[in-house]
């Protein structure tokens, strides 16, 4: 970025100019990184970069250069370009005259929210349909209904459902079929609707090595229906593609929750498209929580972190109004069981943390993993040592009752460290010893696409013993996919997963997460890190934070510069 910012710059005779020139290119470099697809721009700021930008409707009409200048703000062209792009394509699809389907009352009467109810009706009448929620809202249950109906309603209608990655369509999945097997819908569901398995965005669009999709314009997806999950998640690149690929009298079905964290690159579509007053009758914001009612703590809390407009005195205000310091404890978790926070703090200067006192924080983090543990020992314990269906889903549902979840990658309570003191913990409790980087419970996450094994980005599987051409070996399972890898055959680059970064968490649930915030932390947090992790819990919430961290992840909103909510009105309008 500097090297390029710098070679741009050398149109300037004047050694200011140049300087000052390359100082602001790198300040646009700068902002894409957090995930702004534009940066304000002055008259003075936009003369540094004479001759090398097109205005709006000279980029519109392909006049290409490094930069594009529109409404006051400055983009690289590629981002102005996808910005225009997924404009045009929402509003093609908002304009799309769909043949009238109309709801019976036996129909409508499958749902009794309002606000649900009136999601039906949108997704019966139009083309492109928003459906938002804090979670536990009922979105994959109002989902789950309006896909019966127009299952009923047109004939051989065509279905496909996505998520942004592997374990939130493994979520989406188990959801639906969770709603599906409702008698209600019985006489609706078709047994090829049941055997529906929603894949990943990825998949769907046929993005291979090359990232160029097999499905676009001139080759769209063959389906009446598409849904797709976790839409916070989609960036810029990844909406533009997958609304280029949406056919004529294609409904489109996003649903999210925008107060979660936006996507990892560049964006936040799904915020943006519900700020645009002409896509009102295409959203409908679920208010009702099911999971999370009034008298719930982690509902309570996540409604604290959305309502909290200050910094000074908001940890006093928390522990008041919801759970008190102490020490994290063992939680024994049960079906019937109440909601529970543990809240305790970390000393402020990392400093002042002695060996010992990490290790107990450790040991503290273990907890969870109990359960997990257990039901390792009870499966290494058995003959023989190729294990059935039955005992592997319990080991994985004891598993996918706990996770840790960390906002950064690096220091005592980064990624790293904690997968390393979490493991040496549970080979102790189990009694293994590695073979290489594999023992039988050694949870793992893909980091990249692999689309020779069929393995997406944030994939996660569990190492088990197979018996391979006679000899037993370890295979990893993947649930989300219900597939078998040989470990053998899995990159280097693969990752233990009993912690995730919070980012990585998005679109999972867990009985119990802990979520870790120490000071190295505290530039990265916001409202919808600490909204979007806590969220991830049914039933219990543990916080391991520096006070000052996770004051700042109370307060500090995140807002993504982007010119797209007014690119749709604009082309609405």
């Amino acid at each position: 970025m500097q090297a390029w910012a710098k070679y741009v710059s050398l149109q300037h005779s004047s050694a200011l100019m140049r300087e000052k020139a390359t100082v602001f290119i790198q300040q646009i470099f700068q902002a894409l990184t957090q995930g702004d697809s534009c940066l304000p721009c002055t008259e003075s700021e936009l003369q540094l970069l004479a001759g090398l930008y097109a205005t709006s409707e000279d980029a519109a009409n392909q006049q290409i250069a490094p930069f594009v200048y529109d409404q006051e703000q400055i983009y690289l062209y590629r981002y102005w370009s996808l910005e225009f792009q997924l404009a045009q394509y929402v509003a093609t699809l908002k304009q799309q005259q769909l043949p009238a389907l109309t709801l019976s009352p036996q129909q409508e009467a499958l749902l009794e929210d309002p606000q649900q109810k009136q999601a039906m009706r949108m997704v019966a009448s139009q083309a492109l349909s928003i459906i938002t929620g804090g979670p536990g809202t009922g979105k994959t249950y109002t989902l789950a209904r309006i896909i019966a109906v127009l299952n009923q309603s047109l004939p051989n209608i065509r279905i496909a459902m996505a998520a942004p990655t592997g374990k939130a369509a493994q979520r989406m999945k188990e959801a639906l079929q969770n709603s599906f097997s409702d008698p209600k819908l019985a006489d609706l569901i078709s047994d090829d609707l049941k055997r529906l398995t929603p894949i990943t965005l990825h998949r769907l669009l046929g993005l291979g090595e090359t990232q160029r999709p097999r499905f676009h314009a001139k080759r769209p997806l063959p389906f009446d229906v598409i849904v797709v999950d976790e839409a916070s998640m989609l960036d810029l690149n990844l909406a533009k593609m997958l609304l280029a690929a949406v056919a004529p009298q294609t409904r489109l079905i996003l649903l999210g929750d925008a107060d979660q964290l936006a996507s990892v690159d560049v964006g936040s579509v799904l915020a943006d498209l519900q700020q645009v007053p002409a896509l009102a009758e295409n959203h409908v914001h679920l208010v009702t929580s099911r999971r999370f009612d009034g008298e719930q703590l982690i509902g309570r809390m996540a409604q604290f972190i959305q309502q909290n407009r200050v910094i000074d005195g908001v940890l006093q205000q928390f522990e008041q109004a919801l759970v008190p310091a102490g020490e994290l404890g063992e939680i024994a978790l049960t079906d019937s069981m109440h909601n529970q926070i543990q809240l305790q703090y970390l000393p402020e200067q990392e400093s002042d943390i002695t060996l010992a006192m990490w290790s107990r924080y450790y040991d503290q983090l273990m907890f969870g993993f109990s359960g997990y543990c257990q039901a390792l020992v009870s499966l290494l314990q058995q003959t023989p040592k190729i294990k059935d269906v039955a005992e592997i889903e319990q080991v994985i549902a004891r598993f996918d009752d706990y996770r840790v979840l960390s906002a950064i990658r690096h220091g005592n309570l980064g990624l790293n460290v904690l997968n390393e003191q979490i493991e040496q913990r549970v080979l102790e409790a189990t009694q293994q010893a590695k073979q290489g980087e594999w023992y039988v419970g050694r949870p793992v996450m893909m980091t990249y696409n692999d689309y020779q094994l069929g393995l997406s980005n944030g994939d996660i599987g569990i190492c088990f013993q197979q018996q391979q051409q006679g000899q037993i070996q370890f295979a990893v399972y993947f649930p989300s996919l219900q597939k078998w890898v040989a470990a053998a055959r899995l990159p280097k680059s693969i990752q233990t997963a009993y912690a995730l970064t919070i980012h990585k968490s998005q679109g999972s649930e867990f009985t119990h997460t802990a979520v870790v915030l120490d000071a190295n932390a505290q530039q990265l947090l916001s409202k919808e890190l600490i909204y979007t992790a806590i969220t991830r819990a049914k039933k219990v919430v543990s916080i391991l934070a520096a006070r000052s961290s996770l004051a700042n992840a109370m307060s500090v909103r995140t807002l993504r510069r982007s010119g797209l909510s007014a690119k749709v009105a604009t082309t609405l309008s």
